[in-house]
């Protein structure tokens, strides 16, 4: 049986379309949570802000005029991506501190203008796909480690606090999962663009998994420590109880 690498590559690249959108929708739950409240808490728009501009320029890798073979895929998950991101960053706008909210806003309005500028002067003065894509590329693997490596604002966080509840589980799963299937994708049909940042991605997903199990697991120590200690006070405060009842 003769492997074909390209119906190979097809089929990882819709399983790791389809890892991409759930770890968009992954932090549904969690922002589902601060609309209900009305308030961003201590929730960081980092990794949404940096999602947003990497979906932004691999959608603009995968236009025809960049590449013009096999960027489907490309295009139609980083668009999706880019239309949910927008949903995020809209409720920081919306519930965060007057302080954050104009950072959001103008921070996000520059990575338009960013993503705009790149489309108009590749495609106006560049005139061949090579290049082009090879100029889109570059940019985009910088764009995809930014993503990856946002997650390390919320780690600091997790070290600092001691806890989990600002690094949702799934959201790290997911994205070890997204940039594992990517790093395959790559490495079928090498694409060092796509193959670079997505393999970084994997070791910090990795990192990231093992912090959360980490923390979780003193998390629980220190519930089940305090626990112990309450048991002991009540056990003791009944004892003595009953002993002067008994006098």
């Amino acid at each position: 049986m003769v492997f074909d690498r390209d119906n190979a590559r097809f089929a990882v690249g819709v399983f790791g379309s389809t890892v991409a959108l759930i770890l968009f929708l992954s932090p549904l739950p969690t922002f589902i949570h601060t609309w209900k409240k009305k308030s961003m808490e201590k929730f960081s728009p980092f990794p949404y802000i940096a999602t947003f501009l990497n979906c932004g320029l691999w959608l603009l890798y995968g236009l025809p005029w960049i590449q013009p073979h096999g960027g489907i895929l490309i295009m139609t998950i980083n668009g999706i991506g880019l239309g949910i991101e927008i949903v995020y960053l809209t409720l920081f706008v919306l519930y965060s501190e007057r302080k954050q909210r104009m950072k959001v806003f103008f921070i996000v309005l520059s990575e338009i203008m960013f993503i705009g500028l790149i489309a108009i002067l590749v495609i106006t003065l560049v005139h061949s796909h090579e290049k082009r894509s090879t100029i889109v590329g570059n940019i985009c693997m910088v764009g995809n480690i930014l993503m990856y490596g946002s997650p390390l604002a919320i780690m600091k966080l997790v070290i600092k606090t001691k806890s989990v509840e600002y690094m949702p589980f799934f959201l790290s799963f997911f994205s070890f999962l997204c940039s594992a299937s990517w790093t395959t994708y790559a490495l079928i049909r090498l694409d060092v663009y796509i193959l670079t940042p997505n393999l970084i991605g994997t070791v910090l997903g990795l990192v990231q998994l093992l912090l959360y199990a980490t923390m979780r697991q003193i998390a629980e120590r220190k519930a089940q420590g305090k626990l112990d200690l309450v048991e002991k006070t009540v056990s003791g405060v009944t004892k003595n109880t009953s002993n002067e009842a008994s006098v």
